[in-house]
């Protein structure tokens, strides 16, 4: 029987194999909110994570972006599932995506992995450690601020819009001084912090129970990033948000940044 760390990275697999399969083919497009859709891939890709879930682990709950809860909402054990964090990306065919799939106990993730179905690369964590999967070998991931990158979600929704917004940050000449800005507009990039290719991740937002960001965070904190939210606290405490950065040092710098928005 597969480990939970294993059946992870075997339905992101899946779900990254319908998304690879999909890209620059036609697609239906389903409205949800202003700005942003679904489309058939994403419900496609959905539903073969999840089949590769319930036939590995029937008893287990699992919470979907699309398709949303299936089996018992009362499970201890509960599979959070993003098809495809990067749709618009996918659908005007521009290659940054992730598929990511984690594994939620008593309110902890436990396992995760974050498929990039276009580079066929899985960042992946049993909870002690975080890898990356190429061509069927395995590398341990290992931060580092060296590129001095910092990626920054401007996507909403922004729940701390009236004191903090991470475009504004982006002129504060603090940041212009010592780092550079990247916009992927998916979650793949919280993954490259792990893996060294981005110094840092920056946020507004909910994080906990996040389709989204689980996978992500939990990359991380096995890496031996620094997670915490927008004000330096804990994740999932105080005003929330997300800020994931590669060691200390740049996380100090990007609090007191932020800090000085939180002030003013």
């Amino acid at each position: 029987m597969l480990s939970d760390s294993e059946l992870a990275v075997a339905a992101a697999e899946a779900g990254a194999s319908v998304a690879r399969e999909r890209y620059g083919k036609p697609f239906a497009r389903f409205e949800k909110l202003a700005m942003d859709f679904a489309t058939d891939v994403d419900l496609a890709a959905e539903k073969a994570v999840t089949a590769v879930l319930r036939v590995a682990r029937p008893t287990d709950g699992i919470e979907g972006e699309e398709l949303g809860t299936v089996g018992t909402e009362s499970a201890d054990r509960t599979w959070l599932v993003d098809p495809i964090c990067g749709t618009l990306n996918f659908a005007a065919q521009t290659p940054l995506l992730a598929v990511n799939v984690a594994l939620c106990t008593d309110d902890h993730v436990a396992v995760a992995a974050s498929a990039d179905p276009l580079a066929d690369e899985v960042f992946w964590t049993d909870g002690r450690h975080a890898y990356v999967r190429r061509a069927g070998a395995d590398e341990q991931l290992t931060p580092s601020p060296s590129s001095r990158l910092v990626d920054v979600n401007l996507d909403p929704p922004f729940p701390n819009g009236d004191r903090f917004r991470a475009v504004r940050m982006l002129a504060d000449s603090a940041f212009v001084d010592r780092f550079r800005p990247r916009v992927v507009s998916t979650s793949l990039a919280v993954a490259w912090v792990a893996a060294g290719r981005r110094a840092a991740y920056v946020t507004d937002g909910h994080m906990r129970g996040s389709v989204h960001f689980s996978s992500g965070i939990a990359l991380c904190e096995a890496a031996g990033c620094i997670v915490t939210g927008l004000r330096g606290e804990a994740v999932h405490t105080g005003v929330g948000g997300l800020v994931v950065a590669a060691d200390e040092e740049t996380h100090s710098a990007l609090i007191t940044i932020i800090d000085q928005q939180f002030t003013t």
